[in-house]
């Protein structure tokens, strides 16, 4: 991968137009990032210098939002994916560290060179794609990271075990995205297939970086496998400040 021939207008169209694919599954999408940003800012609000990790950043929507509202934070972004990451790194603040790794492989932690403790770790529509026994891994690892005190934010969907409830839910989150708007937005894939398209991105990247990582629907684990998950990996406190439909922000306080 060469980002140095990708040019800035370019990546900043691919996110815009990632940003509005997402709100296509996620309404909401705007206000999460809000209230990841608010406990964020609350846990960090008398720490000088604050370490911040944001675990499958993608194209650094999250992280660009998070280093705008905390400047004083340094902000570091994992993900695994080549294309996504150039796009980040394009046209995210300088002052953000983006950095490739596979979550769940040992030492994945140690190679973001973040020094001591985290503060904070947050991701977004990310860990639904782990499969569970590395989602552990990973649960673990950040508790191990994060300082006494510290939070993992994780904004995804999580499903209610009970049926009922969980068709509820994903009702609600229909509705309110059709008086969104956003039902007619581009899906996933067809924006990577209009991304493998784009003659300005093949010369960019190689078609190994263009070829999108995730299918299916993830690992499908309910809320209160997370929670169990997460106290088991050691955090103290588990729960949810914030639900639309069946789109959670679940914070781990370690």
């Amino acid at each position: 991968m060469d980002v140095r021939e990708l040019d800035r207008e370019t990546a900043a169209t691919w996110i815009e137009r990632w940003d509005r694919q997402q709100e296509r599954y996620i309404a909401d999408r705007e206000e999460r990032f809000q209230v990841v940003g608010d406990v964020v800012e609350h846990v960090c609000r008398s720490v000088a210098e604050p370490v911040v990790v944001d675990l499958g950043c993608g194209p650094g929507s999250l992280t660009t939002r998070l280093s705008a509202r905390i400047p004083t934070a340094r902000v570091v972004g994992v993900d695994t994916d080549p294309f996504l990451l150039g796009l980040a790194r394009t046209t995210g603040p300088e002052r953000v560290e983006y950095v490739r790794g596979d979550l769940g492989v040992p030492g994945w932690s140690e190679s973001l060179g973040t020094g001591g403790a985290w503060d904070a770790a947050v991701s977004t529509t990310a860990l639904h794609w782990l499969d569970p026994d590395r989602l552990a891994t990973v649960y673990a690892d950040v508790a191990a990271a994060l300082r006494p005190g510290g939070v993992l934010v994780n904004g995804d969907h999580l499903y209610d075990e009970q049926p009922a409830l969980r068709d509820l839910a994903a009702a609600v989150r229909d509705r309110r995205a059709e008086r969104a708007g956003v039902t007619a937005h581009e899906d996933w894939g067809s924006w990577w297939t209009a991304a493998r398209a784009d003659p300005e991105l093949a010369r960019a990247f190689t078609p190994a970086d263009l070829a999108a990582e995730g299918s299916g629907r993830g690992n499908q684990l309910s809320r209160r496998q997370h929670v169990d998950v997460l106290r088991q990996a050691g955090f103290r406190e588990v729960g949810v400040v914030w639900q639309s439909g069946d789109d959670h922000v679940l914070v781990a306080v370690r």
